[in-house]
């Protein structure tokens, strides 16, 4: 009889093993990071800065137990998190079943590296510097107007559009800018020029051709994802001011001068 009831028991240990419930650690190794939960004031900050909401899509790159997700799907987005343990997966999807929006937040046991996230309008991530820059390529190549933020860590010379500070910890906002750089021959309607444009990230400044041999700066140049602004004084002293979007190597808008004077432009890249 007892050695009938010893048999049981170490048949049953397997069964009790597998069925004891995963606690993650804080601090537990990953595949390229360890294991740190974001506060709950601080992915609420992370997703008001990004104005997530229900015309979203929202993948976050290192999701763990999926907080940030699920908070993203509460707002009413679509939301995917991206993450390499499976047992993060699986206490994710519990997660999201319990918070009652696993019909908007779903997880994917995935490398970040090897995750095609260009669909996305907002992603989010906690990772460590040298992780952000090895993504920054891949952000920077996605449409204009998506927007990132991070949790702690910078994209180094690429500046925040937006830092807010909680309690000592820190969230980066970014806006994927629009590639602008080069020559644009402008259209006034009225009149053609050659618009020359310079571009660091989001910050851009430049010169339109203004006559022969004659160039003019630029002023309060703007790009703020797809949206364009600046202004310019031509030779005969008129300030014009534009706005507009761009759209891959095309810019339109409206533009209006000091002397009342409004019209659509738009520009084409050489």
């Amino acid at each position: 009889m007892i050695r009938t009831l010893a048999l049981l028991a170490a048949l049953a240990l397997p069964f009790a093993a597998s069925a004891q419930k995963f606690e993650p650690q804080v601090g537990q190794a990953g595949k390229d990071v360890i294991w740190v939960p974001t506060p709950d004031e601080v992915v609420a900050r992370m997703l008001t800065m990004a104005q997530v909401g229900p015309n979203d899509f929202h993948m976050d790159l290192g999701s763990g137990d999926g907080k940030i997700v699920i908070a993203a799907a509460k707002r009413g987005a679509k939301a995917l998190g991206i993450e390499y343990n499976p047992d993060m997966v699986k206490l994710a999807q519990d997660n999201a079943q319990k918070a009652g929006v696993s019909d908007r937040a779903s997880f994917r046991k995935a490398d970040i590296f090897q995750t095609d996230f260009s669909q996305a309008t907002v992603i989010t991530l906690y990772l460590l510097p040298a992780l952000n820059m090895r993504l920054r390529p891949q952000l920077l190549s996605m449409k204009p107007g998506t927007r990132v933020v991070s949790h702690s860590f910078t994209m180094e010379d690429w500046e925040a559009d937006e830092i807010s500070t909680m309690d000592g910890r820190r969230a980066y906002f970014w806006i994927v800018p629009a590639n602008v750089m080069g020559t644009w021959n402008l259209d006034t309607g009225s009149a053609k020029t050659e618009l020359n444009l310079e571009q660091t990230f989001q910050k851009i400044n430049g010169t339109v051709a203004l006559g022969s041999n004659v160039q003019g700066g630029l002023r309060e140049a703007h790009l703020r994802g797809a949206n364009i602004g600046f202004a310019y004084v031509d030779d005969k002293g008129v300030r014009r001011d534009f706005t507009g979007t761009v759209s891959g190597r095309q810019m339109s808008g409206t533009f209006r001068d000091d002397k009342g004077q409004s019209g659509n432009w738009t520009a084409a890249k050489k």
